[in-house]
């Protein structure tokens, strides 16, 4: 399941994930994120991701293809976790992002503000 948070505004879309994304939840955080694209044409997003966050296949696969498809317009990726795993995933994943022009971070939960004062920065 997916919240969006009410800080989100202008081209920053602020969200929570918690329990098991599948396709019909990632098709619907999708076409938020495009409208927001529509709009803006780049768009910054922060996730905060609960303790037991799970997703299906097919969501991972649509999700992964978006953002394959939509990397032009993504200014910048804060996520927000406490996972030490994700946070090496992210470190690793940043440097891809960058050659691209992504600006990706981790954050741990106790840093949300600052989370959100980069994401809007």
């Amino acid at each position: 399941m997916f919240v969006i948070l009410p800080r989100s505004q202008g081209p920053v879309l602020g969200v929570e994930i918690s329990g098991k994304i599948d396709i019909d939840q990632e098709r619907n955080l999708i076409d938020q994120a495009e409208q927001l694209i529509k709009e803006h044409d780049k768009i910054s997003v922060l996730v905060v991701l609960g303790d037991h966050v799970g997703i299906s296949l097919e969501a991972v696969a649509a999700d992964i293809k978006w953002i394959l498809t939509h990397m032009a317009h993504l200014n910048k990726i804060a996520i927000v976790t406490d996972s030490k795993m994700l946070a090496a995933l992210i470190a690793v994943d940043a440097t891809f992002a960058k050659v691209v022009g992504i600006q990706e971070k981790h954050f741990d939960k106790d840093e949300i503000e600052t989370a959100w004062h980069w994401i809007e920065s």
